[in-house]
């Protein structure tokens, strides 16, 4: 393995969030903060309590699930999708270095990226709501694979999108109504039989769902379910990346 190639992006990726600080970690920062004050204020007052736990501290795990998926998915396919933009991706493809190298340097950026900003929020969540980690290993389990499986798939959306419109189109239009009805502000047991069943097939819930456990050992899901799914998720964005590789799709024509 070509560790100095990885190093090489990975570090290039990483100098960009600095360069751009206000737009990569103080913006989802504040949003992260009026969800807590706009929903703390106007929710929080009606609903004192979700299965034992206060609203505030209820709604966390999805909220950070929240900006996660949002970081991750962005750095993931901008990270990407500006080299095929101004054309030195044909460098980084000439040049003696593996896709899985490459794969490695902006996926590992994008995921470390997402999970800073996680643990900023989370911190800072500490300023509105008592927080506790009642099962702190599945959590990082929890946080690390969700960065890593949905900066993969924000991988894929960079190789696939074709324009800036389709580059925002799925973090944009899909992935923020699937979390906001995934149970992030809200238990699936709160809605009638038919709108439960519905929920289930909404993949963002048992990522909401596993992460709220390990905070607070309560879940919309059996834990080990959600594992699996998000296990399942990383599998069909590693062998769907493994195709678009070996293919070269989009990345060589």
């Amino acid at each position: 393995m070509n560790i100095e190639a990885v190093k090489s992006i990975y570090f290039f990726e990483m100098a960009r969030t600095r360069r751009t600080l206000l737009q990569s970690v103080v913006s989802p920062v504040i949003s992260t903060s009026l969800y807590f004050i706009v929903f703390g204020a106007a929710v929080g007052s009606r609903i004192q309590t979700v299965e034992g736990v206060s609203y505030g501290a209820f709604i966390t795990p999805g909220l950070i699930m929240l900006t996660l998926l949002g970081q991750c998915i962005s750095n993931g396919s901008f990270g990407i999708y500006f080299p095929k933009f101004t054309g030195t991706i044909y460098e980084v493809l000439s040049a003696p270095v593996a896709m899985t190298e490459i794969l490695l340097g902006y996926v590992g950026a994008a995921a470390t990226k997402g999970l800073l900003i996680g643990l900023i929020i989370l911190l800072t969540a500490n300023a509105f709501v008592e927080v506790r980690i009642e099962h702190p290993f599945m959590m990082m389990l929890f946080f690390l694979l969700t960065a890593i499986t949905f900066s993969l798939f924000g991988f894929m959306i960079g190789i696939w999108a074709g324009n800036f419109e389709q580059l925002n189109l799925i973090p944009m239009l899909v992935v923020p109504p699937l979390t906001f009805l995934g149970g992030s502000f809200y238990s699936i047991n709160m809605l009638p039989p038919f709108w439960q069943a519905v929920s289930h097939f909404n993949p963002v819930l048992y990522l909401v769902s596993g992460f709220r456990w390990s905070f607070y050992g309560i879940a919309d899901v059996n834990p080990l379910i959600s594992l699996g799914m998000i296990t399942l998720f990383l599998a069909i964005c590693l062998g769907t990346l493994g195709w678009m590789f070996r293919t070269g799709y989009r990345l060589r024509n």
